[in-house]
Order: C-alpha cells, then sequence, then structure tokens
C-alpha cells in the first residue's frame, strides 16, 4: 500500500518539477510600451540602408550599444533619458534630411535585436529583459533646459571632472558645464591608461620632421587638467588635435620619450562632455536614482515626458 502511495505522489509531483524547471528557463520576455508614435530615421553604415525604427525600439537598441549590461538599472535609465534626449534633439535638426542619425559612435551606437540574440545566445532574453525595463520605466521622458530638448552628449569615463562643452566642442551650453565626477576611478577600468607607439610613427601622425629629441611644452590646461595647448619641437597644437591624430583616450595625458619610443599616459575616456557614463555607474552603485544622475550631469535641466 505504501509503494502504491509514493508512486501516485511521484506521478504528480514530477510533471510539476518539469513545468517549474521549462518555466524558468523560459522566462517571458517584456515587451516595450509604445505610448508616442515618434520615429526615428537610423542610416546603417554597413549597408547604407536607412530604417524607420519606434523611438523606444531605438532607444532600447541604443541602451544595449553604449552601456554594458551589468550596470545598475538605476545607470541605463539615466542612460535611456539621455539617449532619448539626444536622438530627439537630432530629429530636430534633420527634419529636412534624408535620415535623423547613423548607427555609430558618430551619434549613438546602435544594436538591433538579431544583433543581440547572436550575441547573448543564452542570455539574450534576461539582457534584453533588463534593457527594456530601463526603457518603459522612463517611457517618453526626455531631459530639457528652458522649455527645449537638450543636446544631451555623453562619455565612457571621467578623469574626475567633465568638462565645459565650449573647451571642447567651442559651443557653450548652459547645461554642458563641468561638474565633479569623483566615482569613475573606482568603477571604471579605463580610467588610467598608456598608449605606446615609436617616436617614429608619433612623428609621422601629427605631421612632423623627425628628431632624436622630443620637446614637449604644455602652453594651457583647463581648470580640469586637460590639455588645450601644447608645443611639440617648437610646433603648437591644441589638445584635441593630439586626441584625435594619435587616438588617445582623453585629452588629460602626459608625453614621455623613453629612447625611441613614446609613452601616453591618460587619465579618462572619451570627450569629457555631459554625462559619464562610468560616473553614473558608480552614482547607482552608491544609491541615486536617475533623475538624480541626469540633474547632476546635465546642469539646470528637468525632465519632462513627450506628451
Amino acid at each position: 500500500m505504501k509503494k502504491i502511495i509514493i508512486f501516485t505522489i511521484i506521478l504528480i509531483f514530477i510533471p510539476f518539477f518539469i513545468i517549474k524547471i521549462f518555466n524558468i528557463n523560459n522566462i517571458e520576455e517584456i515587451q516595450l510600451k509604445y505610448i508616442n508614435n515618434i520615429n526615428v530615421r537610423v542610416k546603417r553604415l554597413e549597408t547604407n540602408e536607412i530604417q524607420t525604427i519606434p523611438l523606444e525600439e531605438y532607444v532600447a537598441g541604443v541602451l544595449a550599444g553604449e552601456m554594458p549590461i551589468y550596470f545598475d538599472l538605476e545607470a541605463l535609465k539615466a542612460q535611456a533619458v539621455a539617449s532619448r534626449s539626444y536622438v530627439l534633439k537630432r530629429i530636430e535638426y534633420n527634419k529636412n534630411n534624408e535620415y535623423d542619425v547613423v548607427d555609430s559612435v558618430l551619434n549613438q551606437v546602435y544594436l538591433d535585436n538579431e544583433h543581440l540574440k547572436e550575441a547573448w545566445q543564452e542570455d539574450y532574453t534576461k539582457n534584453i529583459n533588463k534593457i527594456r525595463l530601463a526603457v518603459n520605466q522612463t517611457i517618453d521622458q526626455y531631459l530639457e533646459y528652458d522649455g527645449q530638448i537638450i543636446d544631451a552628449l555623453f562619455f565612457s569615463t571621467s578623469n574626475g571632472y567633465t568638462e565645459d562643452s565650449d573647451l571642447v566642442f567651442n559651443l557653450e551650453l548652459p547645461y554642458l558645464k563641468s561638474v565633479e565626477s569623483s566615482w569613475d576611478e573606482e568603477t571604471s577600468s579605463v580610467f588610467n591608461s598608456t598608449t605606446t607607439m615609436s617616436l617614429q610613427e608619433f612623428y609621422e601622425r601629427l605631421n612632423l620632421k623627425y628628431q632624436d629629441k622630443l620637446i614637449i611644452e604644455i602652453l594651457q590646461r583647463s581648470n580640469t587638467n586637460r590639455v588645450l595647448k601644447l608645443k611639440i619641437n617648437n610646433q603648437e597644437f591644441n589638445g584635441r588635435t593630439l586626441y584625435e591624430k594619435l587616438g588617445l583616450r582623453s585629452t588629460d595625458f602626459e608625453i614621455i620619450q623613453n629612447n625611441t619610443n613614446v609613452e601616453i599616459k591618460t587619465k579618462g575616456y572619451g570627450h569629457g562632455v555631459g554625462m559619464s557614463q562610468y560616473g553614473a555607474q558608480g552614482m547607482a552603485l552608491k544609491g541615486y536614482k536617475y533623475d538624480e544622475i541626469l540633474k547632476h550631469y546635465y546642469t539646470g535641466t528637468k525632465i519632462n515626458k513627450i506628451y
């Protein structure tokens, strides 16, 4: 009799556990909310095709392309609002043009679902759900200053401070002012970097005549220690030129000759204007909410909704 009872219990509970296991391995995919009917015209650089993508789907693809998936949800939400603001501003700028943005770092990196399924494999549903949660929880939200959508620039890692927009892009915007960002050093693996190249390559990249002795004279640094002007073997450059021509990670740099090589030590990663992504992650880990992160990096702005 006992054997029959045990057998009956097994028959009842085995299907139950099978269903449980099946449900664990097949997480339901969160769907994006579509409150607005705004579309983004995205030029895919690989194919030159212009795709029309719903705004919130575009923001989700940008989150996947621009911010590490392991970041805290509040940092992802801050990025979602910044990226939505950025593209809404580009839609304003490009209303009479063929497309609004390209899908690369020239604007914002956008990755579609097919790419993400291939890249994430078995983690796709878990990862896309985190992305879509950040998008849905900030649905329709954008940043404005004085009633206008802001140009919400962002970058990877600060050197401890963000930079004024006019010192980098010759464009003075009241909401893109230098602020402290002390969290980056703890959160970013690229806070400090060293680039090494031969002296010959160094001169070639800067179109300078080869000399055995490299003479560096820093003429001007910003208040955040980023190089604005310098002389190399008596020829003047600005820091941005070296950043671009030498492929540096930051304009906060130090150049050292080591025999026939040149070592360039940098602090931070990116142009330095707007929101530091690793700074946002650091703030989130300290308990700051996404709106507090955004208000810190975009001076004097407020969050508004499309409708």
